[in-house]
């Protein structure tokens, strides 16, 4: 979406007649959704006395009106209780790499963190996970080869409640999110972990490519079927993705962004700000 306002605003700048039709199509090319699309240019075809050359400063208000003041922030953690955050997705999103990021984020705001790599089914996450773990510090929980993911989270909050860990993130198995076996296990893991402390988890995030455009809006909604999700991050912000699925989430589902993934640095990481990320856009 980066591109967006710069094409918005070279179109329409120099015209003092605006294109509602065109600036529809665009906004549907922008990844915002159609329903939302045509929303906002109803919206702005309402407003009185605006013109080509304000277009663009209105447009990005009322985007950055879709989104809450303040982003969604994880549960506070409390004494011999650490909060429990999954991180959920489809392979190749950037999941196991958002965790240890947050992780990092976490640590370096004077938490005590501990993960663990419940994506036992590919060898390579558990092992890019460790390497995370150890590039950054991280005490890091891993079961054996093939082991049950419910059972390795199980053991990991164990660990994190007997040592007193703020935070406990499970990187949990990357997923198609049409593959129903694969989805229920995430139900079963959250069965699982709740035995120990019935509130947990406590959080649940999916991860989305901003590269994928409308897809990550059916991901979103199929695994918050299996697990309901409380907010998402968004990867590859630095990429040729236009970042409009934030806008997509947020409108279908009330579901706001937490983070923002920005670069392959381990401090290319930050917490959702409607301001900054709108104002990126251009």
């Amino acid at each position: 979406m980066a591109g967006f306002f710069k094409k918005l605003f070279s179109k329409f700048s120099k015209s003092r007649n605006i294109d509602w039709d065109e600036l529809e199509a665009d906004l549907v090319t922008a990844d915002l959704g159609i329903k939302r699309a045509m929303s906002i240019a109803d919206q702005l075809r309402d407003s009185k006395g605006l013109d080509a050359e304000h277009l663009v400063d209105s447009t990005k208000e009322v985007i950055r009106q879709l989104f809450p003041a303040q982003a969604p922030k994880l549960p506070a953690p409390t004494p011999g209780k650490p909060v429990v955050v999954l991180i959920v997705g489809v392979n190749g999103t950037g999941k196991t790499t958002s965790a240890a990021k947050l992780g990092h984020l976490l640590q370096k705001q004077g938490h005590s963190v501990l993960l663990a790599a419940a994506d036992t089914f590919r060898a390579a996450a558990v092992e890019q996970l460790q390497s995370w773990a150890t590039k950054l510090n991280i005490p890091i929980y891993k079961g054996a080869p093939q082991q049950d993911p419910a059972s390795v989270c199980y053991e990991a909050h164990n660990k994190a409640i007997r040592e007193g860990a703020n935070y406990l993130i499970c990187d949990t198995a990357g997923r198609l999110h049409t593959r129903h076996n694969l989805m229920e296990e995430l139900s079963k893991i959250r069965r699982t972990i709740a035995k120990q402390d019935e509130t947990a988890p406590h959080y649940t995030m999916i991860v989305v490519d901003a590269t994928t455009g409308a897809n990550a809006l059916s991901q979103a909604k199929e695994f918050h079927k299996a697990t309901p999700l409380d907010s998402v991050i968004i990867t590859k912000m630095d990429g040729s993705g236009k970042g409009g699925v934030a806008v997509a989430i947020m409108d279908d589902m009330k579901i706001a962004p937490a983070f923002l993934g920005t670069g392959e640095g381990s401090d290319d990481f930050e917490p959702f700000d409607r301001d900054r990320y709108v104002d990126s856009l251009l």
